[in-house]
Protein backbone atom coordinates (compact mmCIF):
# COMPACT_ATOMS: atom_id res chain seq x y z
CA UNK A 1 0.00 0.00 0.00
CA UNK A 2 1.22 3.88 -0.88
CA UNK A 3 0.96 6.61 1.05
CA UNK A 4 -1.18 9.60 -0.66
CA UNK A 5 0.92 12.85 -0.06
CA UNK A 6 -0.53 16.17 -0.84
CA UNK A 7 1.83 19.56 -0.49
CA UNK A 8 -0.56 22.35 -0.26
CA UNK A 9 0.58 25.74 0.17
CA UNK A 10 -2.38 29.12 0.67
CA UNK A 11 -1.60 29.71 -2.79
CA UNK A 12 -1.75 26.27 -4.27
CA UNK A 13 -1.05 22.76 -4.60
CA UNK A 14 2.30 21.74 -5.22
CA UNK A 15 2.05 18.07 -5.11
CA UNK A 16 -0.48 15.47 -4.67
CA UNK A 17 -0.49 11.43 -5.58
CA UNK A 18 1.05 8.35 -4.36
CA UNK A 19 4.62 7.59 -3.09
CA UNK A 20 6.70 4.98 -0.88
CA UNK A 21 8.34 7.40 1.41
CA UNK A 22 8.05 10.61 2.19
CA UNK A 23 11.47 12.59 3.43
CA UNK A 24 10.99 16.03 5.04
CA UNK A 25 12.81 18.93 6.73
CA UNK A 26 12.07 18.73 10.48
CA UNK A 27 12.46 21.47 12.70
CA UNK A 28 14.71 19.04 14.87
CA UNK A 29 16.66 17.56 11.35
CA UNK A 30 15.55 15.30 8.57
CA UNK A 31 12.79 12.44 9.03
CA UNK A 32 11.03 10.06 6.98
CA UNK A 33 7.30 8.65 6.86
CA UNK A 34 6.90 5.35 5.30
CA UNK A 35 3.54 2.93 4.87
CA UNK A 36 1.57 2.29 7.65
CA UNK A 37 3.63 4.99 10.16
CA UNK A 38 2.07 6.04 13.31
CA UNK A 39 -0.14 9.08 13.70
CA UNK A 40 2.38 12.43 13.70
CA UNK A 41 1.99 15.77 13.53
CA UNK A 42 5.22 18.10 12.83
CA UNK A 43 6.93 21.10 12.66
CA UNK A 44 8.83 21.63 9.50
CA UNK A 45 11.91 23.68 8.61
CA UNK A 46 12.55 25.59 5.17
CA UNK A 47 14.08 22.40 2.88
CA UNK A 48 13.15 20.07 -0.04
CA UNK A 49 10.94 17.39 0.82
CA UNK A 50 11.49 14.47 -1.34
CA UNK A 51 9.31 12.17 -2.37
CA UNK A 52 10.21 8.80 -3.51
CA UNK A 53 8.11 7.98 -6.18
CA UNK A 54 7.37 3.77 -8.10
CA UNK A 55 9.58 5.30 -10.53
CA UNK A 56 12.48 7.99 -9.49
CA UNK A 57 11.94 10.70 -6.58
CA UNK A 58 10.70 14.35 -6.36
CA UNK A 59 12.04 17.21 -4.67
CA UNK A 60 9.68 20.11 -3.42
CA UNK A 61 11.16 22.98 -2.05
CA UNK A 62 9.03 24.41 1.03
CA UNK A 63 9.94 27.50 3.20
CA UNK A 64 8.83 25.63 6.34
CA UNK A 65 5.34 24.44 7.57
CA UNK A 66 3.35 21.48 9.25
CA UNK A 67 2.93 17.96 8.68
CA UNK A 68 -0.09 15.65 9.54
CA UNK A 69 0.79 11.69 9.42
CA UNK A 70 -3.03 9.78 9.70
CA UNK A 71 -3.88 6.74 8.25
CA UNK A 72 -1.20 6.46 5.35
CA UNK A 73 -1.92 9.91 4.16
CA UNK A 74 0.91 12.57 4.50
CA UNK A 75 -0.36 16.24 4.24
CA UNK A 76 2.19 19.19 4.48
CA UNK A 77 0.46 22.95 4.96
CA UNK A 78 3.66 24.58 3.66
CA UNK A 79 4.49 28.25 3.41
Amino acid sequence: MALQVDIITPERKLFSGAANAVQLPGSEGLFQILTDHAPLMAALTSGNVKIDLANGSELVAIDGGVVEVSGNVVTVLAK
